[in-house]
C-alpha cells in the first residue's frame, strides 16, 4: 500500500493552491448565504437535540471546516441535521435530563464514538457499507423522524411544558391528556410564523425564510408585550468560540451508546454520500467515497474536542452552495467563520427569539424533509421498495430511531436476499436440450431454487446459459456436482456453456478437473 503522501493527509492541498482572488471572494459571499441559512437552521437543531441552543451555533463551525478541508466534495456542506438531532435526543435523553451537564457530555461522547466508526469505514476502505442503507429506508427514516419531530414541537407551538416522549405514539398521547391547558397567544405567534414561513417559501423561495420569519416574531413579542409578554423566550447564552469539551473516559457509558452512535453514525454517512453524489452528478465532479467517509468521521471526532454534536451533509446548505455558484470547498469553511463571528458578537439577539415561534420554524422544516416526489415515484417504479420505506416509517413513529434504522435495514436485506434467491431462469428446448440461462450469480442463497429448476427437467441433456453467472460460491459449485452426478446416473449430462473463466476454475476446484463431472462448452 506504500506510505501516506502529503495530499493524501492534507487533501485541501489538491485544491487549496489554484484558487484565485476572484473564486475566494466568490466563495466568501456563498458562505455568508450559507451562514445566514445555517443560523437559525442550527439553533433550532440544537433544540431538537435537546441541547441548549448555542451547542448547534458550534456544531456548524468545527465539524463543518474539517468535513470541508478533509472531504472530496465541492458543495458538501455539513453541519447539524433535523433527523440526527431527534436521533440523538432519543438515544441520550433516557440516561440524563436533556440540557444538562450530563446530557450534554453523552452527546459529546457519543458523536466522538460515531466519528470513530465513520473514521475506521473511510480508514479501511468499507465507505461502500452505507450502500447497504437504501434510498428507501432513508426516505421511510425521514418521512417518520419529520413526524416525530413535529409531534414534539406541538408542545412549545400550545405553550405547554410537557416531557419530552422517546417515540411518536407516547408523544400523542402526552399531548392529548393536555390539550385543555393551551396558550392562545403562544398557539397563535407559533401558527402565523409556520404561516408566514410557508408564504415567504412560495413566494421568494430563495430567501432566508427561516431567519426572515424568527425576526418578525420577535419583533412582534417585544413591540407587543400586553399579548405576547408571557410567552417563552429562547434561553440567553454568553457568546464565545465553540469551548474545549474533554471527553469522559467512562467504559460503561461507551458500551451503553455505541448501538445508537453505530446507527446514526452510518446514517449520517449515507445522508451525506447521496448528497455528495447527487451534485457530483450535476458538477460532473468525481467523488472519493472512502475520503469522503474519512473527513466525515475526522470532522465528528475533531469537532467533538471544540462542543461541536454530531454533524452530516445538509441538502439545503449544500443545494444553496452548488446554486450560489461555490468555486471550492472554501465556500463552506467561509461559511463555518461567519457562524463564528455570530456566535461571538449576535448570541445576545437569541434571547430575544418566542418558543412557539421557533417552534413554528422547526415545523416548516419538518414539511421541508419530506421527500414527496421520491415517495411517489418509489411507489411506481418499486412496490417492495415502497414497503420497506413505509416499515422503516411505521418502525420510526413506534420504536426509538436508532431501531428503526436497524429496522429498515433488515427489512430491505430481506426484500434483496428474496430477490437474489430467485434469479431470472429463461427456459426452453432444443431437440434432445434444455437450455437455461440463468440471469444472475449462484450463491448459498440461490442455490436451492436452481436446483429445483434442474431437477424438473425431462432432456437427455441439461445445458445452462452460463454467459451472465459472475459469481458462483461453495454451495453453488457442490449442488452443480450433486445435480451432474445425479444426470450421469441416468445417462444424462449436464453442460455450462460460456461460463466465464473464473467460474470454470471455481466448478474445478472441488475434485479437480480431471474428474469434474460438469461439462463445458463455449
Amino acid at each position: 500500500m506504500g506510505w501516506p503522501t502529503r495530499r493524501t493527509l492534507l487533501p485541501f492541498l489538491t485544491w487549496l493552491p489554484r484558487q484565485t482572488r476572484a473564486s475566494v471572494g466568490r466563495d466568501l459571499l456563498v458562505g455568508l448565504s450559507g451562514a445566514i441559512l445555517a443560523l437559525p437552521q442550527s439553533i433550532a437543531y440544537a433544540l431538537i437535540a435537546g441541547l441548549p441552543p448555542e451547542y448547534g451555533l458550534y456544531a456548524a463551525i468545527i465539524p463543518v471546516m474539517i468535513a470541508c478541508l478533509w472531504g472530496s466534495s465541492w458543495h458538501l456542506i455539513c453541519g447539524p441535521t433535523a433527523a440526527i438531532s431527534i436521533v440523538l435526543y432519543t438515544s441520550v435523553s433516557p440516561l440524563a435530563v436533556p440540557g444538562s451537564d450530563d446530557y450534554i457530555m453523552l452527546i459529546l461522547l457519543l458523536t466522538f464514538i460515531a466519528g470513530v466508526f465513520q473514521w475506521l469505514l473511510g480508514i479501511l476502505r468499507f465507505g461502500a457499507l452505507v450502500n447497504f442503507v437504501s434510498h428507501s429506508v432513508v426516505l421511510g427514516f425521514t418521512l417518520g423522524a419529520a413526524v416525530v419531530i413535529a409531534l414534539g414541537q406541538l408542545p412549545n407551538l400550545l405553550g405547554l411544558d410537557l416531557p419530552n416522549q422517546a417515540t411518536a405514539l407516547k408523544s400523542l398521547v402526552a399531548l392529548v391528556e393536555h390539550v385543555g391547558a393551551v396558550d392562545y397567544p403562544s398557539l397563535i405567534l407559533g401558527l402565523a410564523t409556520l404561516a408566514g414561513g410557508l408564504v415567504l417559501k412560495l413566494l421568494v423561495p430563495r430567501w432566508p425564510v427561516l431567519l426572515i420569519t424568527l425576526a418578525a416574531s420577535s419583533l412582534l413579542v417585544w413591540l407587543w408585550p400586553g399579548a405576547f409578554g408571557h410567552v417563552q423566550l429562547v434561553n440567553a447564552f454568553v457568546g464565545k468560540l465553540p469551548p474545549f469539551s474533554p471527553l469522559p473516559l467512562d467504559l460503561d457509558a461507551v458500551l451503553r451508546l455505541l448501538p445508537s452512535a453505530v446507527a446514526v453514525g452510518m446514517l449520517g454517512l449515507v445522508t451525506s454520500l447521496s448528497i455528495a453524489r447527487s451534485l457530483s452528478a450535476r458538477s460532473q465532479q468525481l467523488i472519493d467515497a472512502n475520503q469522503e467517509v474519512r473527513a466525515q468521521g475526522l470532522s465528528n471526532m475533531v469537532g467533538t474536542l471544540f462542543s461541536g454534536y454530531l454533524s452530516s451533509g445538509s441538502f439545503t446548505r449544500s443545494a444553496l452552495s452548488y446554486e450560489a455558484g461555490a468555486c471550492s470547498p472554501l465556500a463552506g469553511v467561509f461559511s463555518a467563520l461567519w457562524v463564528a463571528l455570530f456566535a461571538v458578537a449576535g448570541a445576545t439577539l437569541i434571547a430575544h427569539i418566542p418558543i412557539p415561534a421557533m417552534a413554528g420554524c422547526i415545523l416548516l422544516i419538518c414539511w421541508g424533509l419530506v421527500d414527496h416526489r421520491a415517495i411517489r415515484a418509489l411507489f411506481r417504479v418499486s412496490r417492495s421498495e415502497f414497503l420497506v420505506m413505509a416499515l422503516t416509517c411505521v418502525a420510526t413513529l413506534l420504536l426509538e430511531l436508532q431501531t428503526a434504522i436497524y429496522a429498515g435495514v433488515l427489512a430491505s436485506l430481506f426484500f434483496y436476499l428474496k430477490r437474489t434467491s430467485q434469479p431470472r431462469v429463461h427456459q426452453w428446448r432444443e431437440g434432445d436440450e434444455e437450455i437455461l440461462r440463468v440471469g444472475g450469480s449462484i450463491f448459498f442463497g440461490a442455490s436451492h431454487y436452481l436446483q429445483v429448476r434442474l431437477q424438473r427437467s425431462q432432456s437427455p441433456r441439461v445445458i445452462i446459459d452460463a454467459r451472465h453467472i459472475n459469481f458462483i460460491d461453495y454451495s453453488g459449485v457442490e449442488m452443480l456436482h450433486q445435480e451432474a452426478r445425479r444426470l450421469s446416473r441416468q445417462d444424462r449430462s449436464l453442460t455450462l456453456r460460456r461460463a466465464r473463466p473464473q467460474v470454470i476454475e471455481d466448478l474445478c476446484k472441488l475434485e479437480g478437473a480431471a474428474h469434474c463431472p460438469i461439462r463445458f462448452e463455449d
